[in-house]
């Protein structure tokens, strides 16, 4: 199926209105080019936007958006500390924000006019690297370059210690294991997200008689981007556990 065939099957959005309007120019090249970072930023925006009113005024006897941000915060450090172990909260603000921002993304795309930028594979794929970067940084810099290579090709490992071929199987296997994972995780939360966009299109071509399964799948949807989030951060979160030696995750 052509990327034409795609959006065609895609809710309208501003960015396909104005490249519908300006048909054929530079300048509708350059939104369709630029159409799922162009909606990235205004996400990053909304959410500075929400932090800013919410911190503007911290108090002591916080306010309701201020409650809100902090529950949510706390929330999320409970999760990361669950897994990690309490010296796992330094990578509470990268897994948080990682929560908070694809959540947003996910969401988006129920609002008139706007599209999830989660639903492109070059976002989620950018997000996947991420973590896959700081995952290696991190394995590194906790068990040294000796230590994160001997890791990976396995321990214990029995009386064939002194043999070559199982340790450099299991590196083989290991290094593999830690390419796929960038992909194997954009590629769950794209496809997901992907669908449920391609199931609100569908069901609002149906006009006014598909209006309740409209609603319905709309509160699916919602549930789904969720759940999409918690799911990415729940195997980010674990790459990080096996990456941190176990002594450190207690």
């Amino acid at each position: 199926m052509s990327q034409t065939q795609l959006t065609q099957h895609e809710l309208p959005n501003f960015i396909t209105i104005l490249a519908g309007i300006f048909k054929d120019s530079p300048f509708a090249q350059y939104l369709s080019y630029w159409e799922n970072t162009i909606f990235s930023f205004i996400v990053i925006c909304a959410l500075l936007l929400i932090a800013y009113l919410a911190l503007r005024r911290a108090s002591v006897i916080p306010g309701r958006l201020q409650n809100a941000t902090e529950v949510l915060a706390g929330g999320i450090d409970d999760f990361v500390c669950g897994i990690l172990g309490p010296k796992g909260r330094k990578y509470t603000p990268f897994i948080g924000t990682l929560f908070i921002y694809i959540i947003f993304m996910n969401l988006a795309g129920i609002i008139p006019f706007m599209k999830s930028p989660t639903a492109s594979w070059s976002t989620t794929l950018a997000l996947a690297l991420c973590v896959f970067i700081y995952v290696q940084y991190t394995a590194i810099k906790e068990q040294g370059i000796r230590g994160y290579i001997d890791h990976m090709m396995g321990r214990p490992r029995g009386f064939l210690i002194f043999t070559a071929v199982i340790p450099i199987l299991l590196l083989f296997v290991h290094i593999l294991s830690e390419l796929v994972r960038p992909i194997s995780l954009s590629l769950r939360l794209r496809s997901n997200i992907w669908g449920d966009d391609m199931l609100l299109a569908i069901m609002a071509g149906f006009g006014i008689k598909g209006v309740p399964l409209l609603f319905f799948n709309t509160l699916i949807v919602i549930l789904a981007g969720i759940v999409q989030a918690t799911v990415f951060c729940l195997l980010s979160t674990i790459y990080f556990a096996l990456a941190i030696p176990h002594e450190e995750v207690s």
